[in-house]
């Protein structure tokens, strides 16, 4: 139990590991990165894995050259592309059997099903700057029955964009004197971005 205990305060906490990480694991820290985004992403269960955060901390420290900047960026987008996709399929899949046990009704998902006809690109698409959002939408666009190509299309255009942005953002900035002495700040504040700014957006 205490392991089981262990492991997950480690895939909770991995964005402050890193860095130490880094130096004991090695190449490891690729694929220990890639299983987080791809469950904070792929498990519906799962949004309280670090996303934005560990991205950032990924990309600073490729700035300080302990990991290669494209081969993060290749990991991660397709980390994030497949967990969307195993989400969808999910919601997919089990939206009747949880018609049957009447967890959800019916008239709910048949409007579900019309809000992602009409909009579901957009919501798959902002959604992936929101945490726990990000993690609900391709479920819900799933059981909703949204059509499979147009979501792809979103996924993966989102998950570029997503990974780009905070990718990018710690290569250039996360090793700023100022960044470095405030870090645990600097990532409160993206946290407490990526939950508001793409809903103002989305406002417009």
């Amino acid at each position: 139990m205490e392991l089981l205990i262990e492991i997950i305060n480690f895939f909770l906490h991995i964005d402050k590991f890193i860095f130490s990480l880094v130096d004991l694991y090695g190449v490891y820290t690729y694929i220990l990165m890639f299983l987080t985004i791809f469950f904070e992403t792929g498990i519906v269960v799962t949004p309280f894995l670090p996303g934005d955060s560990l991205i950032f901390t990924a990309g600073a420290l490729a700035g300080i050259g302990k990991l290669n900047i494209y081969l993060l960026f290749i990991l991660l987008a397709v980390a994030a592309i497949l967990g969307d996709s195993l989400n969808y399929f999910i919601g997919n899949k089990f939206s009747e059997g949880i018609l049957r046990r009447k967890w959800i009704k019916k008239d709910h998902l048949d409007r579900t099903h019309n809000l992602y006809s009409k909009h579901g690109g957009k919501i798959i698409l902002i959604a992936r700057f929101i945490p726990i959002v990000r993690t609900i939408a391709p479920f819900v666009a799933g059981a909703g029955k949204m059509n499979y190509k147009k979501f792809f299309q979103f996924n993966v255009g989102g998950a570029i964009l997503w990974i780009f942005i905070f990718l990018i953002g710690g290569y250039f900035f996360g090793n700023l004197e100022i960044v470095q002495n405030n870090f645990s700040l600097i990532i409160i504040l993206i946290v407490v971005g990526s939950l508001t700014i793409p809903l103002l957006f989305g406002k417009k």
